[in-house]
């Protein structure tokens, strides 16, 4: 009867080596590293893009308002960009048009609005708490300011976590355009507390 001890015993060094190996053959597989060439190079590609233009659907949901659109969005220059939400039916939904210390945005109802602040203007008229100006950047597939990120398996951006005054912006990208060149987005989601953006791009046109 005291023999099965002891070799319960002597199996406990066998059952940690396994456990060990096992460990060490499976561990969780990290993202590629931000200070990898080959991000570097496509961050750099990616931002000598300073004309391009793009289309898609567009959805805002949070517990007091939602919003489906299509949108098309035109960049001339880093500070000059046209943003245009029609409705399912084709009709307006706003229209925005940005550079350096104007902005102008025409509403559902032909109004229009001039001011400095895009972001500030949008939340006033709509409701809708946008980071424009991170937005644009994230849809091309870089991070901009934010310093919490990570990449998939081709280097590309897999998700990132900003931080804009008391908020926590999340977004994970769900998709590349690998035919395109450089790859750029095909779609994304962004969340903030109660908010939840979705992004979906038929196509890019770069210059």
């Amino acid at each position: 009867m005291s023999i099965k001890p002891v070799r319960c015993l002597r199996l406990l060094p066998l059952a940690c080596l396994l456990l060990t190996a096992c460990s060490l053959t499976q561990p969780n597989v990290p993202g590629k590293s931000p200070t990898s060439p080959q991000w570097q190079d496509h961050l750099s590609k990616v931002q000598h893009l300073t004309q391009y233009q793009t289309r898609g659907s567009f959805a805002y949901i949070s517990n007091r308002k939602k919003l489906y659109a299509r949108f098309f969005l035109q960049q001339f220059s880093p500070q000059r960009y046209r943003l245009l939400l029609t409705s399912p039916l084709g009709s307006t939904e706003l229209e925005l048009r940005a550079q350096p210390e104007n902005v102008q945005i025409i509403d559902s109802q032909g109004k229009r609005y001039v001011g400095k602040d895009a972001e500030y203007m949008v939340q006033q008229l709509t409701g809708m708490a946008i980071p424009l100006d991170s937005l644009r950047q994230w849809m091309l597939g870089i991070p901009g300011d934010a310093q919490d990120y990570s990449l998939d398996d081709h280097y590309l951006l897999r998700n990132l976590t900003y931080h804009q005054g008391n908020q926590r912006w999340n977004v994970t990208y769900l998709g590349y355009m690998q035919d395109s060149i450089p790859p750029l987005p095909q779609s994304l989601e962004l969340t903030q507390g109660e908010q939840r953006i979705k992004l979906k791009m038929d196509n890019w046109t770069v210059q």
